[in-house]
């Protein structure tokens, strides 16, 4: 496989390596995958490089920011 970079890629190979990477979004049972899409439209769109993308949402998950609060047996 090649450079994944926004400078390396064009549009329609970035929607395809988001796509390939995420699997089939219109099956996934739990729902997530759509949002993981969503989350990757700035690479597509050639914004942000996907290590970046990673990062960010990496940090917000360590650092439990906009994350999901558990009260007794599940999260809310």
């Amino acid at each position: 496989m090649g450079s994944i970079l926004i400078k390396d890629t064009t549009r329609q190979e970035r929607e395809q390596i988001v796509a390939e990477s995420i699997g089939n979004i219109g099956g996934a049972c739990d729902g997530c995958s759509p949002g993981l899409a969503e989350m990757y439209q700035d690479y597509i769109d050639g914004k942000k490089e996907i290590r970046d993308i990673n990062m960010e949402f990496r940090a917000r998950y360590e650092s439990g920011i906009d994350g999901p609060e558990k009260t007794g047996c599940g999260y809310y």
